[in-house]
């Protein structure tokens, strides 16, 4: 064996999918495993090193209600220990094949070290904001088309109401009715102007989702303009895009994964990725402290289940990466608070946006209030 041929770690990955008989959901596993891997003929494949370490392994398979789940293992240097490939390679063509999702996953060795996961996480964001015991209450600027003059009046508002995080909403960009540069300014000083009155540590979360390039750029902006945070959509702007700004030590600020574009992978239940997998798992491995998801009740169609094994997703023992908060919004409302608080806990981010203006014509007040049912003073 060559010196480039290494005998590396291997990482594993839960597949579910439909079979009529074991025997089939043998062949449907080892076609993933050879899809994932050489995506070449097995039968013609003549190196044995790339049958024994290269093609991916079927380490058991069992039957579960109606679906099979197969539990597939694939060497880690096939990665090339890069965010992009380890998605390529974990499900990348078997993506395209309908009936297959990706349940769970795990990571080897080499990949803890290569992917180091949430700068932040739990522990880093409450450090970071002194806040401790209890949830934390976030709202978003909006609607699309005001000026930025506009949103920092709204933004100013909400941090005198004690709202501890402000983000954009995510449809923010760089419109000409809204220029990134000149908004993020805007919304940065009216967020300094009211933490200096109220003594409170409310933190602005500009979307800084774009190209590449561009969403480096911007976050880089935001730091120097006094944002306390960054919103990113990974399903718009790439995950290896937003770990890049994780790792990036200019930036260092806690990064909330919105679910843009990312609803096509959960909406199938027998295709896709699990609700677990993607806003759990895949969140944390590519750098965010947050997950953004719908919360089950409004206007989306998450269910509780889905949102619970999201909860785990976000929690779990995950190779020693950060857990992160879960950040449920989305058709949220004040009435409702007390009971979604008692189904997330206090590692959580609760999004209300149009809520909080329904609720009375008082938006500072209307946010005192949100915030003390949060925090289970009400």
């Amino acid at each position: 064996m060559s010196k480039n041929k290494t005998t590396s770690g291997r990482f594993s990955v839960t597949y579910s999918f439909d079979a009529s008989s074991l025997s089939e959901a043998q062949k449907k596993a080892f076609g993933i495993c050879v899809e994932q891997t050489i995506e070449f003929p097995y039968g013609l494949v003549k190196d044995n090193y790339i049958k024994k370490y290269i093609t991916g392994r079927i380490l058991s398979i069992k039957k579960v209600k109606n679906r099979y789940l197969a539990e597939l293992s694939y060497p880690e240097s096939t990665t090339s220990y890069e965010l992009t490939q380890f998605l390529n390679v974990m499900f990348g063509n078997t993506s395209i094949q309908k009936g297959v999702r990706v349940e769970s996953f795990s990571l080897s060795g080499g990949l803890k070290k290569a992917f180091p996961g949430p700068r932040f996480g739990v522990a880093g964001v409450r450090k970071l904001t002194g806040v401790y015991g209890r949830p934390f209450v976030c709202s978003a600027i909006k609607p699309m088309g005001l000026s930025p003059k506009a949103l920092a009046a709204l933004a100013y508002k909400f941090a005198m109401g004690g709202v501890d995080f402000i983000k954009d909403d995510h449809g923010l960009s760089n419109q000409p009715f809204s220029p990134f540069k000149e908004r993020v300014l805007r919304v940065s000083e009216a967020v300094r102007k009211a933490n200096k009155e109220t003594g409170l540590q409310c933190l602005y979360a500009p979307n800084v989702t774009a190209g590449s390039s561009s969403t480096m750029e911007r976050a880089l902006f935001a730091k120097r303009a006094g944002a306390g945070a960054l919103v990113i959509s990974p399903g718009l702007c790439g995950f290896a895009s937003t770990l890049e700004i994780s790792k990036n030590v200019k930036i260092n600020l806690p990064i909330l994964s919105h679910p843009a574009m990312l609803g096509s992978f959960t909406s199938c239940s027998g295709s896709g990725i699990s609700h677990y997998a993607l806003y759990g798992l895949i969140t944390r491995l590519c750098g965010a402290d947050a997950a953004i998801f719908p919360n089950y009740g409004g206007r989306f169609s998450f269910s509780k289940d889905e949102c619970r094994s999201i909860i785990s997703g976000c929690s779990c023992n995950f190779g020693g990466l950060k857990s992160v908060f879960m950040a449920p919004g989305g058709g949220m409302t004040i009435d409702k608070m007390a009971e979604t608080r008692m189904f997330y806990g206090d590692d959580s981010i609760f999004l209300m946006g149009g809520g909080l203006f329904s609720s009375g014509p008082d938006l500072v007040e209307n946010c005192k209030k949100f915030k003390r049912i949060v925090s289970g003073l009400l």
